[in-house]
């Protein structure tokens, strides 16, 4: 990884979207986002379907490539290395390096089916870090227990409830031991009175001052646990500010109009 001059990005930012563009073939998806995410903040991405949100999460950490603009994690130009002003992709193992910086929770839990919640989240550390095994197991039953799973160690997915899979899938990527976790609307697909077992885990790692960029429905939740929350619509960031007050007296029409739907 090649750390970019101070200049670049600010000091205490995480996260640093400058003039950020995404085209599907002729469709532009993301028109141009600028947003910072400060270490330690947790920031809640809302909006309509088709706004962008998950486009742009998958861009921070390079699942899609940029088309315009840069994007920077921790100092770091994320899939690519810059030399004389002009961009060059980085390899795929250099991006693989990047990303394990990054913790990324889907909407789906997409574990592996024939190992048990213990072996989920034992493997990328063994694998990809590779950690001794006692040691990854050690970790392992530590996050899971810390997701309320101790219990549940030796259970495969199909034995467990869509909360309890995407705990393990939450355990499964803090097991990389990130310095960022990015979350897909992790509750959507979820049963409504599984939901709150999913938030709770995620209240606790903001808690502990994990630094969060959460695509979400849950308005409660980015009004109890968010620092800012970004509303965006059209492959734009329409408004953004402190979530209590975004979501009591948003300023933009379009914000209203969307808030007035979900709220």
């Amino acid at each position: 990884m090649t750390a970019e001059t101070p200049s670049e990005v600010p000091a205490g930012v995480m996260v640093k979207a400058d003039n950020v563009h995404k085209y599907f073939g002729k469709v532009e998806v993301l028109k141009g986002i600028d947003l910072e995410v400060r270490a330690g903040e947790v920031m809640c991405v809302v909006g309509p379907s088709g706004s962008g949100k998950s486009t742009f999460l998958r861009c921070i950490n390079h699942l899609e490539k940029v088309s315009g603009g840069r994007l920077y994690v921790n100092g770091h130009l994320v899939g690519y290395r810059e030399k004389n002003g002009k961009l060059y992709e980085l390899r795929d193992r250099e991006v693989s390096e990047q990303r394990r910086e990054i913790g990324m929770v889907f909407q789906r839990f997409n574990l592996f089916p024939h190992m048990t919640a213990l072996e989920n989240v034992m493997e990328a550390p063994c694998r990809v870090k590779k950690l001794p095994k006692a040691q990854s197991r050690a970790r392992a039953e530590e996050l899971l227990t810390r997701v309320g799973l101790g219990d549940k160690m030796g259970n495969y997915p199909s034995q467990l409830s869509g909360g309890q899979q995407q705990r393990v899938a939450i355990a499964r990527a803090l097991a990389m031991d990130p310095s960022l976790m990015l979350f897909d609307e992790p509750t959507s697909a979820l049963d409504p009175e599984l939901v709150g077992e999913v938030l709770e885990v995620m209240k606790s790692l903001a808690a502990d001052g994990m630094t969060m960029v959460v695509v979400t429905h849950e308005m409660g939740f980015a009004r109890e646990v968010g620092d800012s929350l970004v509303f965006m619509d059209g492959g734009v960031v329409v408004e953004q500010g402190a979530p209590r007050e975004v979501l009591a007296n948003p300023q933009h029409p379009r914000t209203r109009e969307f808030l007035s739907k979900v709220l």
